[in-house]
Parts: structure tokens; sequence; C-alpha cells
């Protein structure tokens, strides 16, 4: 997937609140719809496209899928920010 998934699919507030929640622990769908006033239908959209945009993982344990962050993504995106950075000397 590219940046410009990548950078869409963060752009959304609830994604981006899920993110956060991942970066504490890992969690299944349920414990994450759980924090939200929305469907679970919505939330496994929300899901799914944080898996297209490979920034979430998910690892099935018994009866459930566990999500968690995909931190190489995150090195690729704050990368390929750090490129627009002013260097010093050049006005």
């Amino acid at each position: 997937m590219g940046m410009s998934e990548t950078l869409k699919a963060i752009a959304d507030p609830v994604r981006r609140d899920i993110l956060e929640m991942l970066k504490v622990e890992r969690k299944s769908a349920g414990e994450i719809a759980e924090k939200f006033n929305i469907t679970g239908a919505t939330v496994s959209y929300h899901l799914s496209q944080l898996k297209k945009a490979n920034l979430i993982t998910e690892n099935k344990y018994k009866n459930f899928i566990y999500y968690e962050l995909n931190t190489s993504v995150f090195e690729d995106v704050l990368s390929w920010i750090y490129r627009f950075r002013k260097k010093e000397g050049n006005e």
C-alpha cells in the first residue's frame, strides 16, 4: 500500500483513536468496539481500512482476533515526512 492510502487511513479521527488504543496493547475487535459509540460493522470497517493500509496486523488466538500496530509503516511515514524538513543554511 502506498503513502496516499496510509495517510488517508490515518486521516479519520476514529482510526487515529484505534491506533492510540493499540499503541498501549493489542486488543480484540470487541474491546475496541466497547470504546466507541458506533456499530460493530463500523468498527470492522475502520479495522479493515487500517489493515489495508498495513497500519495494523491481526493475530488469531482461540476464538478471538487480536489487532496490533505495525510500527514499520509508521517508521516509513516518518522517514518520508522528515525529507521535507528544512536543512540548516537553506533559506
